[in-house]
């Protein structure tokens, strides 16, 4: 396994540091301003646009403004991909529990993939989640093949295949994504180390080495 020399790993630390103080230096100065004077309307949505900049890099493994289906298929691609997702998803009733999918990477236990309170979410406030993979047969006369992988813990994998063409791509062109839109739908093309995760018997991905990768900002347009 390659080693990164202990100068480079010391040096990231340090920009890191010099980073954090820079963004305290600068909230002191702001908080500073505010209480001499009250800020002006365009101080204050400054203000909120760097805060929600900030705010994002933690939360979202994607570039801030960026929504991951867009990320992945391009904008008008990544919107049919959620205006033709499954709709609803009822819980599948194994031996009386049921189960909702889920985001493999957060939950590999079937207590915590029970419905919970309300919808779009479990027991254990875990989002329904679904993996998406798209496949272009318009260059040979088909029209896009989108596959909506859904994970149960200790059910494994099931598919839901839906196919669409030009005409549909232009009927999503409206749709506005949403981060918050349920179920969460995340595409296999940019997911990190996909093909690496362990997976007990019965619940490996038929997908696994099968999905090629797709760089920042793939298109499918």
């Amino acid at each position: 396994m390659r080693r990164w020399p202990q100068p480079q790993r010391g040096a990231a630390a340090i920009e890191h540091l010099g980073m954090v103080a820079l963004i305290a230096a600068v909230v002191a100065s702001a908080a500073a301003a505010i209480a001499g004077a009250p800020p002006e309307r365009s101080a204050r949505e400054l203000g909120a646009t760097l805060a929600r900049r900030l705010a994002c890099v933690p939360r979202h493994p994607v570039p801030c403004g960026r929504h991951p289906l867009a990320l992945a298929y391009g904008a008008p691609v990544g919107k049919l991909v959620r205006q033709i997702a499954p709709p609803s998803l009822a819980p599948i009733v194994p031996g009386g529990v049921p189960l909702l999918p889920v985001d493999f990477r957060r939950c590999r236990r079937a207590s915590c993939a029970r419905p919970g309170p309300r919808a779009g979410l479990t027991a254990s406030m875990r989002r329904v989640t679904v993996f998406t993979s798209v496949e272009d047969l318009r260059p040979s006369g088909g029209g896009l093949k989108v596959s909506y992988w859904l994970y149960r813990p200790s059910l494994g994998w099931n598919r839901i295949v839906r196919l669409a063409g030009d005409s549909q791509i232009a009927a999503a062109s409206g749709l506005r994504l949403n981060l918050e839109d349920d179920p969460a739908l995340i595409p296999l093309e940019t997911l990190p180390g996909r093909d690496h995760y362990v997976f007990p018997p019965g619940e490996e991905p038929p997908w696994r080495w099968s999905i090629a990768s797709g760089p920042s900002g793939r298109s499918f347009d």
